[in-house]
């Protein structure tokens, strides 16, 4: 085995945390009660940062997927 082999792309951990934790979060913010503590003119924090940290994770992964066909 190579060294280039060996080294693994930083973006698939972080990516498949940041993808697991979105999910996780905007399916709370769907089946949370809406009178959940929030100030007026507020919709739904969960749901928005749960897609947004969603998507930041599945471009990560991604983006190491695509250097890694790069690669070989």
């Amino acid at each position: 085995m190579t060294e280039s082999e060996s080294q693994l792309d930083v973006r698939w951990p972080i990516g498949l945390l940041f993808a697991v934790l979105g999910f996780v979060v905007a399916l709370y913010g769907l089946v949370a009660p809406p009178e959940a503590a929030l100030p007026d003119g507020v919709r739904n924090l969960d749901l928005g940062w749960g897609f947004v940290m969603l998507l930041f994770g599945l471009l990560m992964i991604w983006g190491g997927w695509n250097a890694g066909r790069r690669r070989t």
